[in-house]
């Protein structure tokens, strides 16, 4: 198992999904070695197309010292009972969602570490300077974001060689946040998707109502609204653009 940073082993599995092929885009870029394993024939056709060498995911597993599951939350307990086996001593695996760790459905290993990462997705504070920044909502292409991780080790050296692949897959990254698997559970879903997609959500419906209830023509709504909850949330949220440290 490789010791440094410098040049990792890293397997991707589902390396031809939507998040599979964003993450293999970044790490094409980087020095590593990666082996790109998809089973799907569209999955596998999307990742020729990009110029890589697909292989099996039990060929990619061995000898890799990060594997990252780049699946469907419900294919991860039969992927990692799979491929959790085939991994070597000391191998980091790699899921981007915590659900499914906190849940306890993933097959684990004894020498085998588990961790989880999840992109915090480009600010709504970020100071963006490029057309291309302005057009990476989501992040991982242009504009830069944060990360948070959860490791089930205390080895220093397993945490510089994670973090190094986290940086990579979602990069530009400003900063990797490390919490525990429970807490980072708790922030995505609980936080953001049950708070703030419901706030969303709750904004989209009060200018469906201004538009067809009230009458207001939907641009000046519309332009009324965006500009308005910028202003709530910067006051709300102590922040600002560019970003600032909330007092």
């Amino acid at each position: 198992m490789t010791t440094t940073t410098d040049q990792l082993t890293i397997a991707v599995i589902g390396a031809g999904g939507k998040m599979g092929m964003r993450i293999s885009n970044n790490l094409a870029k980087t020095e590593h070695v990666v082996r790109y394993a998809e089973t799907s024939p569209a999955g596998r056709e999307r990742v020729g197309a990009a110029g890589r060498e697909v292989i099996d995911s039990a060929a990619a597993v061995p000898g890799a010292d990060v594997i990252v599951l780049a699946v469907p939350d419900l294919a991860l307990g039969p992927v990692t009972e799979q491929l959790v086996p085939l991994a070597d001593p000391g191998a980091i695996v790699l899921t981007l969602d915590p659900a499914a760790a906190y849940a306890g459905l993933l097959t684990t290993r004894d020498d085998v570490i588990m961790g989880v990462a999840h992109p915090c997705h480009p600010s709504i504070f970020l100071e963006r300077t490029s057309k291309e920044e302005w057009a990476d909502t989501f992040g991982g292409i242009a504009a830069p974001q944060d990360a948070v991780a959860a490791i089930e080790s205390d080895d220093a050296g397993k945490k510089s060689i994670l973090e190094t692949v986290i940086r990579a897959i979602y990069a530009p990254v400003i900063d990797v946040h490390w919490v525990t698997v429970k807490q980072l559970a708790q922030l995505e879903p609980t936080l953001v998707e049950t708070i703030a997609c419901m706030i969303g959500r709750l904004l989209n419906e009060a200018l469906d109502e201004a538009v067809h209830t009230m009458g207001v023509p939907e641009p000046a709504a519309r332009a009324m609204l965006l500009g308005h909850t910028q202003v709530a949330l910067a006051n709300g949220l102590r922040g600002d653009n560019p970003s600032a440290t909330p007092a």
